[in-house]
């Protein structure tokens, strides 16, 4: 119970800090801002990612409701996904792939440059 209070208090906090920044500064939506945030208390270790764990677990299979939303609006908006429905296929075919793409080169500069430290340490031990 101790870690599922602290989950939402770490989300809830990350929450109001992403919303006063973006009241602050604007420029991008606070959920951005909040998930930044939590991203960076995370990798510094303040938050603790153990005891968020379990709570993130539960989110994720329970995602599928933040979806509904989303289904309604495009039943509302059939007749524009009729006459443009080839072009939103491909953009999201074009952006999805550019993305995975993009992920996958930095992926592989980032290992390279984990290899060639990793033997440089060990030229040097």
């Amino acid at each position: 119970m101790k870690d599922v209070i602290y989950s939402i208090l770490a989300i809830a906090g990350c929450v109001l800090i992403g919303k006063f920044i973006a009241y602050t500064l604007g420029g991008l939506p606070s959920s951005l801002y909040g998930l930044t945030c939590f991203t960076l208390l995370l990798h510094f270790k303040v938050l603790s990612a153990d005891k968020i764990k379990s709570s993130i677990e539960w989110i994720m299979k329970n995602m599928i409701v933040c979806f509904v939303p989303a289904g309604v609006g495009i039943i509302e908006h059939f007749d524009l996904i009729k006459q443009h429905g080839f072009a939103i296929v491909f953009i999201i075919f074009i952006t999805t792939f550019l993305l995975i793409t993009v992920i996958g080169v930095l992926f592989e500069l980032k290992i390279r440059r984990q290899n060639s430290t990793q033997t440089t340490e060990n030229l040097s031990e």
